[in-house]
């Protein structure tokens, strides 16, 4: 055999083999897609494979149908896939809760709106109780507290509950306040009984509010598991994937736990204590949780009440309230003792601070035990008003701002009447805080604000209203960028929880938790941001949302 056949013969052969090699098994192709994997280089893709619930290979279609076969392909035929939305702080028990036992008065234009709300809810439902959730003066023509006046009238023998939007006052009737022994005498550390002339109002103000909180019955575990998954599906179905779940008891936890062990939950939970100490036994002095789908390794703290509520912690006057500074809700001893008692077990301190008061006093706290540079990634959540003095401390101490874009825009209506002009510089400040770490985490307060993530995406880039008012956006030079928005939704929210390894990211090895859009995100006018349609939602590979059925 000459030498010309013998190398057409071994390229035959060579040919013949290669195309005999049995490909690699996957669970899941997706193909013919804008993959946005979220990576250290915000690279894209076209098409990745699924393995054992982890992504295993990313790339062109037809280099991954080539590599791999399945008998679940995923035409994604040109829509947009993105990481699963982590929202990095949120309530997901207490939303889960909400929907089985709250009236949602969200919206409400006055209190006879609320009335008819309340009055529907009872006809409806019935109990011991009627509760609500979701009320704010400031959306009314006068803007004021109510009383308890229209309440007593309607229902004078059951007590009402009901709780102002951001979750920092209470409006009780007169039979609720009985109960809880409440009179004009009453005071509360970090906490406020409103008066007028001299009488409770039916209004409470932060811990003020626990004197009535703590007399409502319990739903029955029944009752929680299932208002659990029905929150999952509402979850699945805005593109969530992930949740910080920002205050838990030993018992809604463990109640998860099981749950997700049972495979009814599938939601990933990054589960912060509340300040018990049935939670310290159990949990912090054990050492850090991780599960597949559990993480409990943070702390979460209350420096003060919110600014809707005139609450949040100031360092001079509310411009429209002179003599208010706002409640600092615990002493500076017990801050101390948690913050040490989370050093100790290397636990993550996560702390609610809004007003700049309160921000300077945890970060100085905070500084006292980290002391300089770490990885410890403790939190400050909302960080909302900050004095200018006070931004360079988050980089000094390495402390993670967490923040919620739609408080932005839902409180630039009458922030600066709040604050003033000048302390309104610092606020929603999102660029400049991004700049102290290079990092940050976003989410929605939920059920403070919507659930919707891409509600927290427009709220980020574009800080208007739907309506686009203010033109151009209020403050927008503390806007983020699209990909410092994804990222805040997704990587960055993990790496608050220490997952950034595991999730977060569409790379080979981690979890292939994804959400399939109508939009591309990174060019969508705000309007189709808004309106993007959540086609599927993934969490290991799994579908666990459908937009088509």
């Amino acid at each position: 055999m000459n030498k010309g056949n013998f190398l057409v013969l071994t390229f035959v052969i060579f040919s013949f083999m290669n195309s005999c090699t049995p490909k690699n098994k996957a669970d899941l192709i997706v193909t013919n897609a804008t993959v946005y994997a979220v990576d250290s280089t915000f690279s894209k893709a076209e098409s990745f494979a699924v393995v054992d619930g982890k992504i295993a290979a990313t790339g062109t279609t037809r280099e991954i149908l080539k590599k791999y076969s399945s008998k679940n392909i995923v035409d994604a035929t040109g829509k947009y896939v993105y990481p699963g939305f982590n929202d990095a702080h949120c309530h997901f028990n207490g939303y889960a809760n909400n929907l089985a036992q709250y009236a949602d008065l969200r919206g409400t234009s006055g209190p006879d709106g609320v009335y008819e709300r309340l009055k529907t809810h009872r006809e409806k439902f019935g109990g011991d109780w009627i509760l609500g959730r979701s009320w704010d003066q400031n959306d009314w023509p006068i803007k004021e507290f109510p009383d308890k006046t229209e309440l007593d009238k309607l229902f004078p023998e059951t007590p009402v509950y009901i709780v102002r939007v951001d979750g920092h006052a209470g409006w009780c009737n007169s039979k609720a306040l009985e109960m809880a022994g409440i009179t004009a005498a009453t005071k509360v550390q970090g906490g406020d009984v409103v008066l007028n002339n001299g009488q409770p109002t039916g209004v409470l103000i932060d811990n003020a509010m626990g004197l009535v909180s703590k007399l409502i019955p319990e739903i029955s575990t029944e009752q929680q598991q299932k208002a659990l998954l029905v929150a999952q599906a509402n979850c699945f179905a805005a593109g969530l994937t992930s949740v910080t779940d920002c205050g838990l008891d030993k018992s809604a936890i463990l109640l998860m736990q099981e749950m997700q062990n049972r495979g009814e939950l599938k939601m990933r939970i990054n589960a912060m204590l509340n300040p018990t100490g049935e939670n310290f036994e159990f949990f912090v002095k054990k050492g850090a949780l991780k599960t597949e789908k559990l993480v409990v390794n943070t702390i979460k703290l209350f420096a003060d009440g919110a600014l809707g509520s005139r609450g949040a912690l100031l360092l001079e006057d509310y411009s429209d309230d002179p003599g208010n500074r706002g409640l600092q809700i615990e002493t500076q001893e017990f801050y101390d003792k948690i913050c040490q008692l989370a050093f100790d077990n290397h636990f993550v301190m996560a702390t609610h601070a809004i007003g700049d008061s309160a921000n300077r006093l945890m970060l100085n706290t905070y500084g006292k035990f980290l002391k300089g540079k770490n990885d410890r990634r403790w939190r400050i959540e909302h960080a909302q008003i900050i004095n200018t003095d006070d931004f360079a401390k988050f980089a000094e101490f390495s402390v993670v701002p967490s923040i919620q874009a739609t408080h932005c825009t839902s409180d630039m209506y009458w922030a600066e009447n709040r604050v003033g002009a000048e302390r309104a510089k610092g606020a929603y400040a999102y660029q400049t805080l991004l700049g102290q770490n290079g990092w940050l985490p976003n989410g929605t307060d939920f059920p403070v604000e919507n659930i919707e993530p891409l509600f927290t995406f427009f709220a980020t880039v574009f800080r208007t209203g739907h309506n686009g008012f203010p033109k151009g956006g209020w403050h927008i030079e503390e806007g983020l960028t699209r990909e410092q928005t994804l990222r805040s939704m997704t990587i960055w929210a993990a790496k608050a929880s220490f997952e950034e390894n595991e999730k977060g990211s569409l790379e080979p090895g981690k979890m292939a938790d994804f959400v399939i859009l109508g939009a591309d995100l990174m060019t969508a006018t705000p309007q189709l941001v808004l309106s993007a349609k959540i086609e599927s939602t993934w969490i290991g590979g799994e579908k666990v949302f459908d937009g088509n059925e």
